[in-house]
């Protein structure tokens, strides 16, 4: 007669109360890194998927629950030493004020409770599943760049080789029938996080080899890139077959996902002649559990008691001192008026109007040494929340009059807005990106510098270009570095 169904709870039940409680524990203590994840879920199409890893997860537990019952029980307390690295760079990634960065510690402290509370065995025999928890993350925005780069450059050379006219600007793409932007949507990255999550699960379950597993993987995010590639450059192309860009555009992101799913299909087609059956599992052990349940709450407490050591001095490493008054460092150029200005201690907020455009700025000083993150957010929130379409584009925004002379844009397509923003580190306009966060780290653990400044200015409404509106009006202001410096003094 055939033996008993395997089940999970063979597996898992002597060891469940401590599991429970130490996953319902690390929930609680990284609810803000999974209420980010979550958003990020709910409202950006390159992450939908993410509401999938959960169930695949646990359907990869299910299909090597024969394994795992050949796999003794055995926690290791001491593994828990294991979550500190992972909490001092959960304290890292908070102080440069990356989210991704938190999340991905999370996860890690759930992955070092498994191996802690089952043993390194049993998690390596399950460990497809337990890894693929990775993917609940919402990583890789910051490749997006380097994708709307390699778009851009691949409908160049392609309409090169095809001798049709363009001209290509960074991401902006001209032909004789119109116009073409690589926006952010379209640089492939909804497409490539989708397809290395496929091809991830489509690798474990299809191949035993680690190198077929390799290939697979590998060949899953380069495809998709070199895709992408392919659907710009046709999106173009139709464009100039019908004679209007804006036809071509029409309805391009459904198009771009039926493309999308042809090329997962022909990907996963292309792995089947290499499929490769898994081992009959072996005759499963008894899995004892008196003697492991006392073991395993031990475990899963010295692991709660790590991760949470480092993130409770979190609200310490900001600073509690009232910032100064922002004061105006704006000028009103010809030919527009300051309609209206609202001060609240260390923000500043002053409408514009120009003709027909009206244009807001907001300034926020900041503390000394005020956190990295909340110094970054006065400039990257107000920039987002003053445009209206939830997938906005940014970019770098050139003004030649003003000093800086570089701003971080930010521009809805859908509607006639665009903000231009910038920060002030020790009086000096940021260089930029990572090294902003950088710097204000520095100064944070250090106390040297002066407090740091965001200033904020959008086109709200008009009938021309908002950028070429933005570029007049930022144009106009002459040496902002050198007011602010003094502001900040």
């Amino acid at each position: 007669m055939p033996g008993p169904v395997p089940t999970l709870a063979r597996v898992f039940g002597p060891v469940a109360p401590a599991l429970a409680l130490g996953v319902l524990a690390l929930a609680l203590l990284f609810h803000q890194e999974a209420a980010a994840a979550i958003h990020i879920w709910n409202t950006s199409t390159a992450y939908g998927h993410c509401w999938l890893v959960l169930p695949l997860a646990l359907w990869l537990l299910w299909e090597r629950r024969g394994e795992a019952q050949a796999v003794p029980l055995a926690p290791q307390r001491v593994l828990a030493l294991l979550v500190l690295p992972l909490a001092a760079a959960w304290l890292v990634a908070n102080l440069l004020g990356i989210m991704e960065g938190r999340q991905l510690a999370a996860i890690g402290c759930v992955e070092v409770l498994l191996l802690c509370v089952l043993g390194w065995k049993l998690w390596w025999a399950l460990s497809p599943a337990f890894l693929y928890l990775f993917f609940l993350v919402p990583f890789g925005a910051f490749i997006t760049p380097h994708l709307q780069d390699f778009t851009a450059g691949f409908v160049a050379h392609g309409l090169d080789a095809l001798q049709i006219p363009s001209r290509v600007t960074e991401y902006k793409i001209e032909i004789p029938e119109g116009e073409f932007y690589v926006a952010e949507a379209c640089a492939g990255l909804r497409f490539l996080i989708a397809s290395i999550a496929f091809g991830v699960l489509y690798a474990v379950t299809m191949f035993v080899s680690p190198w077929r597993r390799v290939a697979f993987i590998a060949a899953s995010m380069v495809i998709p890139v070199i895709a992408n590639g392919f659907r710009a450059l046709g999106i173009v192309l139709l464009g100039h077959a019908l004679g209007s860009a804006q036809a071509a555009e029409t309805d391009h992101v459904l198009y771009g996902w039926i493309f999308f799913s042809i090329v997962i299909l022909l990907l996963a087609l292309a792995g089947m002649p290499f499929r490769q059956d898994p081992p009959a599992p072996p005759p499963p052990l008894a899995h004892a559990a008196a003697g492991v349940r006392l073991p395993a709450l031990a475990a899963a407490l010295s692991v709660l008691v790590l991760a949470a050591a480092l993130p409770l001095l979190a609200p310490y490493m900001d600073s509690t001192a009232s910032p100064m008054a922002a004061r105006s460092v704006l000028i009103v150029p010809h030919g527009c008026v300051l309609s209206d200005e609202q001060s609240t201690g260390p923000v500043l907020t002053q409408h514009f109007r120009c003709g027909e455009t009206v244009l807001t700025a907001r300034l926020q000083v900041l503390p000394h040494r005020a956190n990295p993150a909340r110094v970054v957010d006065a400039a990257q929130v107000p920039a987002a929340t003053l445009l209206l379409d939830a997938d906005i584009d940014a970019g770098r925004l050139e003004s030649p009059g003003a000093t800086p002379r570089i701003w971080a844009l930010r521009r809805d397509h859908q509607h006639p807005r665009a903000s231009a923003s910038t920060l002030f580190i020790d009086g000096q306009p940021g260089p930029g990106g990572l090294r902003d966060r950088l710097q204000l780290t520095h100064d944070l653990l250090t106390g040297g510098g002066r407090p740091a400044a965001a200033l904020v200015v959008a086109v709200l409404a008009g009938q021309g270009d908002p950028e070429l509106a933005l570029k007049a009006f930022l144009g106009a202001q002459g040496d902002v570095n050198g007011r602010v410096s003094r502001l900040v003094q």
